[in-house]
């Protein structure tokens, strides 16, 4: 990357750290729009190291064949379940129902790839999650698609529940789960993670992500993406999350 590139990329940060913090935009100007996404993850870190240290890392892909893209979370926004969200920040309020994993032992980058198996033995425990969704951006579903990546991928918030009891025994195609919006069931899925094998996600960031990341870290989080979309919440409203068999989160916005 250029010294003129990272010039305008520095401009494109400013940009998205002022609407956060203040008026929402309808969108980046087209001249500070990431290129590929590698603008974007650049974008992304710089933001995020303004939040302090980096508490895990959320990952998705929109579908099984897609290769994932992940963002850091910073640890300020990090909190367990029954949190109370309050203050200017909570704007947008965006939902969503993930499940999550506590890294229990460090993974640093190696040359030869983790195994799936050893990914996981590194995690401490499998939790159900909400992820709030906040943006720089007035409507993120219609601003410029690299925009809203390079936009911590619309991280705003990460909330988890208890640890999932014998989580490896459960099938995630057939879990299903309910997202509540003061008690009345706003999504309700089956087997709806849009990456296919949300599992197969933890070894590829501690393999693909490695070279961003740092490798993986003891108390870092990890949350898989989202079953239930992007559901919106009000400004006082409570929040559960339901999975059958992976538990209960909750939340609420005061």
């Amino acid at each position: 990357m250029t010294g003129q590139r990272e010039n305008v990329l520095m401009r494109t940060i400013d940009t998205l750290l002022e609407a956060r913090n203040g008026s929402a935009i309808a969108d980046l100007p087209a001249e500070l729009v990431p290129a590929n996404m590698d603008e974007v993850y650049y974008v992304q870190d710089a933001m995020a190291a303004t939040f302090g240290e980096i508490g895990g890392w959320k990952i998705g892909a929109p579908t099984p064949e897609a290769t994932p893209i992940f963002a850091p979370m910073p640890r300020v926004w990090i909190g367990a379940s029954g949190s109370a969200l309050s203050g200017a920040r909570w704007r947008y309020r965006g939902l969503e129902a993930e499940i999550a994993f506590l890294v229990g032992e460090d993974l640093p980058p190696r040359a030869t790839p983790y195994t799936r198996e050893e990914a996981l033995a590194a995690m401490a425990s499998c939790h159900p999650a909400i992820e709030i969704l906040e943006s720089a951006f007035v409507d993120p579903m219609v601003a410029t698609k690299y925009a809203t990546f390079a936009d911590l991928q619309m991280h705003g918030g990460f909330i988890y529940g208890p640890a999932i009891e014998n989580w490896r025994a459960i099938d995630f195609n057939t879990e299903s789960v309910t997202l509540s919006v003061d008690s009345v069931i706003r999504v309700e899925k089956t087997g709806s993670n849009t990456s296919g094998d949300l599992v197969k996600l933890v070894p590829w960031l501690a393999n693909e992500g490695a070279s961003r990341t740092g490798g993986l870290r003891k108390g870092q989080w990890i949350t898989t993406g989202s079953w239930t979309g992007n559901t919106p919440s009000s400004k006082d409203a409570r929040v559960d999350v339901e999975f059958s068999t992976a538990g209960h989160v909750e939340l609420r916005f005061a």
